[in-house]
């Protein structure tokens, strides 16, 4: 009797088959999936629970079942109602689903649909879907038509939201008729790995982040050295083509490897164990700040489902800003900031609050300016009245990535990243290590916690403080980082 795989440890397995065996035979040692990954595990059903408006008054199937011959017991049971059924499962030869959506067709046909919190299909989905239809078809229930449902990412909330303008439906047939017999050459190799007694033996690669990071990564790459060749900037690739010759670590990388120049300066940097620094461009770039600096941060939520009129699925929708101002070179600097409260769009008083806040003259500094220059693009696109003055901005706007990205600064330490939080440490005493709120997607989900749960007035002053905190840090930052770039230029900007 082979093992019974269900869909999950199906996609597992296409991913990685030692991620797959561990599922199946050591679940205990895989580490905890962390708070974003579960993140977006819960966004996912809440998209799902959306989806099944689409076809009310269905039959919720087994909910809180795991046995797999109960689940398809009952499934059997309530198809004889001809109503819709959400979360149907079906066992068949070794493999088992649960079905997001279950439709009766006429002629005793169903129709099935898979739902999906993306705003496209992607490639995985297709073998995802093919697995689920292969064993409802199976168990001898005739199929009309298969579909994905996935986020359109044009719908725009206005009033109560609308599931059919919500989701896209793909008709996936000939998809799911065409990877049949993939399927089940599949499942058949999956049950191998999975009935293995020993772990299997798999190199590091690009699976182990595609098509989603894999929570074994803790203990696969536990073995790769400091300063190792999956550091290369921007080119995993070639870090894994390294490996597979037993090339490390960057400083043995041999100079017969074709590296680019930025790759030549993370070796050189891992050899002299030095940071490595361009002071003529690094002089270049600070001669084009202009005082008052103004350094700025935002921080926003962009939730699958929209919560505010006018927005849309995935929008990026500001809620926080920070401001440090520095009137001339070496002056003591002022914070300005901004936090969103209550329930209502916050867009309209983040722009208030930060056309008060910005000066009108000077660079105002900003870390990744793609990011800043998109919700500002976003604001004037929502907010005609502020079309000009985005527009006047943008010019002034500097992108203090720039030196990093390019590798006229770069420390060993920064482990091939240009991230703000891998260039402070090395620059500066600061770090965000000891922060309750540390990153952007932390801050993000607990500004979402304290404004629409249930929260004591004493925790969600705490969450806000702590978001404070956070966002005045990014900001203060930047400001360590340019002075140190300074002194590294040999005078201010």
């Amino acid at each position: 009797m082979h093992k019974l795989l269900s869909k999950s440890r199906f996609m597992s397995g296409i991913q990685c088959h030692k991620r797959l065996w561990y599922e199946v035979n050591d679940r205990e040692a895989i580490p905890p999936y962390d708070e974003a990954t579960q993140a977006i595990f819960e966004q996912g059903h809440a998209v799902g629970e959306i989806a099944k408006r689409l076809f009310p008054g269905g039959i919720e199937v087994t909910p809180g079942i795991f046995k797999w011959e109960r689940v398809a017991a009952e499934t059997r049971e309530a198809m004889s109602a001809r109503k819709p059924l959400y979360e149907a499962g079906f066992v068949h030869r070794g493999g088992a689903a649960r079905v997001d959506i279950l439709v009766p067709a006429p002629d005793g046909a169903w129709d099935l649909l898979e739902v999906k919190s993306t705003t496209e299909v992607k490639p995985e989905h297709e073998l995802d879907v093919a697995f689920q239809a292969w064993v409802v078809r199976g168990e001898g229930v005739r199929l009309r038509s298969v579909e994905l449902v996935h986020i359109n990412n044009q719908y725009t909330l206005d009033g109560q939201l609308d599931p059919a303008g919500f989701f896209t439906r793909v008709p996936m047939n000939d998809t799911v008729e065409r990877l049949r017999p993939e399927v089940e050459f599949r499942l058949a190799e999956l049950q191998e790995v999975a009935e293995r007694s020993g772990v299997p033996v798999v190199q590091i690669g690009e699976q182990c982040g595609k098509p989603h990071d894999c929570p074994l990564k803790p203990i696969c790459w536990d073995f790769l050295p400091d300063y190792p060749v999956t550091d290369l900037y921007r080119n995993k690739k070639l870090g894994f083509e390294l490996l597979e010759q037993g090339i490390l670590r960057l400083e043995d990388i041999p100079a017969g490897i074709q590296l680019n120049g930025k790759h030549h300066i993370q070796r050189t940097a891992a050899i002299d164990g030095e940071p490595q620094i361009d002071r003529g461009e690094v002089r270049r770039f600070l001669s084009e700040f202009e005082y008052p600096l103004q350094y700025l941060d935002f921080e926003t939520v962009a939730p699958a489902i929209p919560l505010y009129q006018g927005t849309r699925p995935y929008q990026q929708v500001p809620f926080q800003f920070s401001l440090h101002i520095e009137g001339s070179p070496g002056a003591e600097v002022e914070h300005r900031g901004f936090l969103a409260e209550g329930r209502e769009d916050p867009r309209p008083e983040f722009l208030r609050s930060l056309q008060d806040a910005l000066l009108d003259e000077g660079s105002i500094v900003v870390y990744n300016a793609g990011f800043e220059k998109g919700i500002l693009r976003g604001l004037a696109e929502s907010f005609p009245e502020g079309t000009d003055w985005v527009e006047r901005l943008e010019p002034r706007i500097v992108d203090l990535l720039i030196p990093f990205r390019n590798m006229w600064y770069y420390h060993p330490d920064q482990n091939g990243s240009a991230s703000i939080k891998a260039v402070l440490p090395v620059l500066t005493d600061l770090a965000y290590d000891d922060l309750d709120i540390a990153e952007g997607g932390t801050a993000s989900r607990e500004f979402l916690r304290i404004t629409f749960d249930d929260i004591d007035p004493t925790e969600r002053a705490r969450v806000r403080k702590n978001l404070e905190i956070y966002c005045a840090l990014d900001t203060e930052a930047m400001v360590r980082i340019v002075r140190e770039l300074e002194k590294m230029a040999g005078g201010a900007a």
